[in-house]
């Protein structure tokens, strides 16, 4: 996670700020349509922070396992790899 760690709390921070502000606009009873406006900014950053993971997966857990020559270290990354994309995709 080193390499993206900054930009990735950065984001989850941003994130935990828009929560908290859908929560307070459902306390004051704002209107739905402007609720669910901001659920869908926070499902969209969401997105980009699990994208900044995966990248860094790839480009360092994978990467590593790919170098070690080890081919049951590469088929666990890669297992991992397949697995989180099948969730993703649902």
């Amino acid at each position: 996670m080193k390499a993206n760690k900054e930009k990735t709390l950065d984001r989850l921070s941003r994130l935990e700020g828009q929560v908290r502000g859908v929560a307070k606009m459902v306390e004051s009873d704002r209107y739905c349509m402007d609720i669910l406006a901001q659920t869908a900014a926070i499902r969209s950053a969401v997105l980009g922070v699990e994208k900044l993971v995966l990248e860094n997966h790839a480009e360092h857990c994978v990467e590593s396992a790919i170098e070690s020559g080890d081919p049951e270290e590469q088929r666990a990354k890669f297992d991992e790899l397949i697995g989180l994309l099948q969730k993703a995709s649902r």
